[in-house]
């Protein structure tokens, strides 16, 4: 967002794992490293090299890939808090509040594909106070359940319903990796669907202890948990759009 507007660049390509931009520009370097320094990162130019530059990677598959997994999230959420009432499971409940807060970051996603930064901030801010607000919400529902209300949730119910959300979120992660793009938007995608799968298998674990404990604090343990990284995740959205 910063380097929006900048003219003289062509692409960004983001390696976020190794904290590394490659600016594809014309011109002189130095108005971006300056707006790249005014972010406090802490960075350093590693090197220059001209060469012939071709065009960006293909939008459309980046639009495309991102329609499904949005659709996969999307479904998942409806089967998730739908199941997850009926079977008392708040750990089911709160992985379909993920799932829909995903299908947010996906939507925002599509519209930073080829959009400019006054639209991806306006509509940031709405998904985060949204995303925010759900997870209140079920702080609370989780709170209300810890004191007594609620029935002992159905572990069959958690078990397999999650193993369907793992799956899509295994087959989300395949068609991103399958995009083969280095543009920051969908890095970011990749690393919210793998975490996704990590809250999939914290709420089958949840749902085994359940079983052998007879008790419903595992379920609200991982329900909390799911909550908190929702929570975690619409502050960080806030954040960027300021």
């Amino acid at each position: 967002m910063k380097l929006d507007g900048v003219s003289q660049i062509k692409e960004l390509k983001f390696d976020i794992p190794n904290r590394m931009l490659e600016v594809v520009h014309e011109g002189d370097s130095e108005p971006i490293e300056s707006s790249i320094d005014d972010l406090s990162f802490d960075s350093t130019r590693l090197q220059t090299t001209e060469f012939e530059w071709t065009g960006t990677a293909d939008q459309g598959i980046q639009r495309k890939a991102l329609w499904i997994i949005l659709i996969i999230n999307f479904a998942m959420f409806v089967v998730e808090i739908t199941t997850g009432f009926i079977s008392n499971s708040m750990g089911l409940v709160a992985d379909s509040i993920d799932m829909l807060a995903d299908s947010l970051v996906y939507g925002l996603s599509l519209y930073a594909v080829g959009s400019h930064l006054a639209r991806k901030k306006s509509i940031a801010k709405i998904s985060g106070y949204f995303q925010l607000s759900l997870a209140v919400l079920g702080f609370v529902e989780v709170i209300r359940r810890f004191l007594g209300a609620g029935d002992l949730p159905v572990f069959q119910t958690m078990i397999v319903i999650s193993l369907i959300a793992l799956a899509g979120n295994l087959a989300s992660l395949l068609i991103l990796q399958r995009a083969k793009t280095d543009e920051v938007h969908m890095k970011a995608s990749m690393i919210f669907t793998s975490n996704d799968i990590v809250a999939n298998l914290g709420v089958i674990l949840a749902g085994v202890i359940v079983f052998y404990t007879n008790s419903k604090i595992p379920d609200l343990a991982i329900g909390a948990m799911v909550f908190f990284l929702v929570a975690r995740g619409a502050f960080r959205i806030l954040k960027l759009a300021k």
